[in-house]
């Protein structure tokens, strides 16, 4: 997939390469309206690094997260023959399911993983390739919180019993994260819960 500028209003097409469906489990509805005009988020606040180990609004980022996004490369990554490329998936829960443990100077995520589409590109690509990058929006704040580390699939053991209805677990020990304050331009309605949630259990980080 590419895009292409076509001109100065900003205009672009789109060609795609390759796709596949996903599907909407665990992701709650939201509707967004601007809050400001677009032209005015030149001036946000600077972006504020984090390092390994997150600070207490990067925390409570989490803590208040049941959205985030998580980007994974193909095994080309690693110069290994296949096709090449990355993915982004979504990953969702009630506010809480992400989990943050200290190990190593460094701050660890642990994320439940879903039954989903069953395509398992994210899985399949941290397996190759151990690494990720996570997005996490805060609806309440316009905040993003961004983040990058090594990876681990972990398949059984008592932590994974402890997530209601999670079939296996993300482990993930940051290398770095950067904090966007006021990035978002919109203000969000109050989330519909996914139907999907009544079956996940409710846990803080």
């Amino acid at each position: 997939m590419f895009g292409e500028c076509v001109g100065p209003d900003s205009r672009f097409t789109i060609e795609v390469d390759q796709s596949f469906g996903n599907c909407p489990q665990y992701i709650q509805v939201r509707r967004p309206a601007w809050r400001r005009p677009p032209e005015s988020f030149r001036d946000s606040r600077a972006v504020v690094p984090i390092g390994a180990r997150l600070d207490g609004e990067a925390r409570a980022i989490l803590a208040r997260a049941d959205t985030l996004f998580i980007a994974s490369a193909s095994a080309a990554a690693r110069g290994h023959a296949g096709p090449e490329g990355v993915d982004v998936s979504h990953r969702g829960g009630k506010p809480g399911f992400v989990k943050v443990r200290e190990r190593g100077g460094a701050s660890v995520l642990v994320l439940p993983d879903f039954r989903g589409n069953f395509l398992f590109n994210t899985l399949g690509n941290i397996t190759v390739h151990p690494r990720a990058g996570l997005v996490v929006p805060d609806f309440a704040t316009g905040d993003v919180l961004q983040l990058t580390g090594r990876a681990e699939i972990v398949w059984d053991g008592e932590e994974l019993a402890s997530f209601a209805g999670a079939e296996r677990l993300l482990v993930i020990t940051l290398d770095a994260g950067l904090r966007h304050p006021d990035a978002l331009p919109f203000t969000w309605s109050a989330p519909e819960p996914a139907r999907q949630l009544a079956d996940t259990g409710a846990w803080s980080s």
